[in-house]
């Protein structure tokens, strides 16, 4: 891969936009490698959590390549949107929990990808945006499906009709992240966190990700009897078992179910 590299620390991958000359710009070959990265991570039983974020202390990813963009045509947009959805669609439904460590600069597409993620931690010069209405087109990877859903339809408007960056105390104040640290401690703060949530039983973690992806798209009846479907499936797992025995005899549980 030549913009996108992978490195694995025990259950947790780390997933780098590396491309910070340009501030970690999102073009085609960049989408298709977080992608195929994605893809690849999503099959390995070891890994329990994936860390999204950009190389170097400016950036995560100030948007898609606009150098590329500028003489697309309409078929070549739609292309484009496709790549910014997948990768999207990738981090929001995989089964591994994704955080997205946000180190700086996340503007139009890379804020998409930040929305898609479960978690988002911001370092404290983390700036988010949607600015696309000011270049003559729309967020094309969810901006406008995902921002309203996290922060409210009325908020989400205004940001994206006024271009309006947020700083990363305001992106906390709103929910847009989760937690915000300083830059040099993101990387460690992020890599605690997905250990502590790869300590817990991850087949359950994973489908409990699942349970709230559907309360998005349904209402509560709906979602409270997937609920119930999936709390059954968990109850003929072994780590079911294996966890409630763990806590009834003090000790620590060995999950093997994923």
């Amino acid at each position: 891969m030549e913009f996108v590299k992978l490195r694995i620390e025990e259950e947790v991958a780390i997933v780098t936009i590396d491309r910070p000359k340009s501030m970690n710009a999102l073009n085609n070959q960049v989408y298709e490698e977080i992608i195929a990265n994605l893809e690849a991570v999503e099959k390995m039983d070891n890994v329990k959590v994936v860390i999204l974020t950009g190389e170097g202390k400016k950036a995560f990813a100030a948007g898609a390549d606009i150098a590329q963009m500028v003489n697309q045509d309409a078929l070549e947009g739609r292309y484009l949107g496709g790549l910014c959805h997948r990768a999207a669609y990738l981090l929001e439904n995989m089964r591994q929990v994704t955080i997205a460590a946000v180190n700086g600069f996340a503007l139009g597409g890379g804020c998409e990808l930040t929305l898609a993620c479960d978690i988002r931690v911001a370092a404290e010069n983390a700036r988010f945006a949607l600015p696309e209405v000011g270049l003559g087109i729309i967020p094309g990877g969810g901006g406008t499906q995902r921002l309203s859903r996290i922060i409210g339809v009325g908020r989400a408007k205004e940001l994206i009709f006024t271009c309006d960056q947020v700083d990363a105390q305001e992106a906390y104040r709103l929910g847009l992240a989760n937690h915000v640290v300083p830059l040099d401690e993101l990387m460690d703060y992020c890599i605690a966190m997905a250990k502590k949530i790869a300590s817990k039983a991850s087949y359950a973690v994973s489908v409990a990700k699942a349970a709230i992806n559907t309360s998005e798209n349904v209402d509560l009846p709906s979602g409270c009897a997937r609920e119930q479907d999936l709390l059954a499936v968990l109850f003929a797992t072994h780590d079911k078992k294996e966890g409630m025995e763990a806590f009834l005899e003090r000790r620590k549980p060995n999950f093997t179910d994923f």
